[in-house]
């Protein structure tokens, strides 16, 4: 199914809402009466999304990931954990789901842009921090609160937080749970830009919308390369070795060497 056909399908009530500008797909957490709670059935929805957009729709070449209502997503949805304890199994299988959703957005083949405003609490730290660049409300709130409610960091959280910010800090915000604004979570680096509240949307998708115009090939081997080039130095070197020589036999980088001796704007298509 298309974006175009599944945009038709989905509904305002949707837990999820997809829409597409030009090359740039935007996926919106619609929950807003909890503050777009991570949910079972959201954890469930944004993983079915994802999983499309990285693999099944060559029409989408950047992803923006935002929230409904003024607000990004306020971490678990405590009303599900009010009752009563689930088997381990099934504990087992929610937290699967949001390690596989962490894995598509943060390992996948397409840029992702968080578009942050209000509340980004717990969880929405988390898939704020998978994301590729956070785009944020100068008036939005962070805090890394699962300890205040006697769990753990999830979501992937435990690897992207040090490799965002450094292991010290991230380790300070996992243990203190404390609240921080936007300025000091753009000084401390999970946030890459800082935008007026109301504005945040249109700034994401225009950062989108660059990374959609780069070659998509590049991109994804990019991705890939950051995601392992972490462990050594000859994990580095072997990917740099093993996967430049294929951006070099693409098409699009023809046309990149063709555009600007041509002095124009290249055209990529992915090839």
């Amino acid at each position: 199914m298309s974006i175009e056909q599944k945009e038709t399908a989905v509904g305002a009530d949707e837990i999820v809402q997809v829409r597409r500008e030009g090359d740039v797909t935007i996926v919106t957490m619609n929950y807003p009466e909890r503050r777009n709670a991570f949910s079972m059935k959201m954890r469930l929805a944004l993983t079915e999304v994802f999983q499309r957009l990285m693999h099944d729709d060559p029409d989408t070449r950047a992803i923006v990931l935002t929230g409904a209502g003024g607000h990004f997503c306020a971490g678990g949805d405590l009303s599900e954990m009010h009752a009563a304890t689930p088997p381990l199994l099934a504990l087992r299988e929610r937290i699967a789901v949001g390690v596989r959703l962490f894995k598509l957005i943060y390992t996948g083949t397409k840029p992702v842009v968080a578009a942050v405003e209000g509340t980004c609490y717990g969880a929405g730290v988390s898939l704020a921090a998978a994301c590729d660049v956070v785009v944020s409300a100068d008036t939005a709130k962070y805090s890394c609160a699962f300890s205040k409610v006697g769990l753990l960091p999830d979501t992937g959280i435990l690897w992207t937080l040090p490799q965002k910010i450094g292991g010290g800090k991230a380790r300070e915000l996992m243990l203190r749970g404390n609240v921080i604004d936007a300025a000091e979570a753009r000084r401390l680096g999970l946030v890459s830009e800082v935008a007026a509240s109301g504005r945040v949307l249109d700034a994401a998708i225009e950062t989108a919308a660059r990374f959609a115009s780069y070659p998509p090939v590049t991109l994804a081997l990019l991705k890939a390369s950051l995601v392992n080039a972490g462990n050594s130095i000859e994990d580095a070197c072997r990917l740099e070795t093993d996967l430049n020589p294929l951006t070099r036999q693409t098409s699009d980088h023809t046309e990149a060497v063709k555009a600007f001796m041509e002095k124009r704007k290249p055209v990529f298509t992915g090839a």
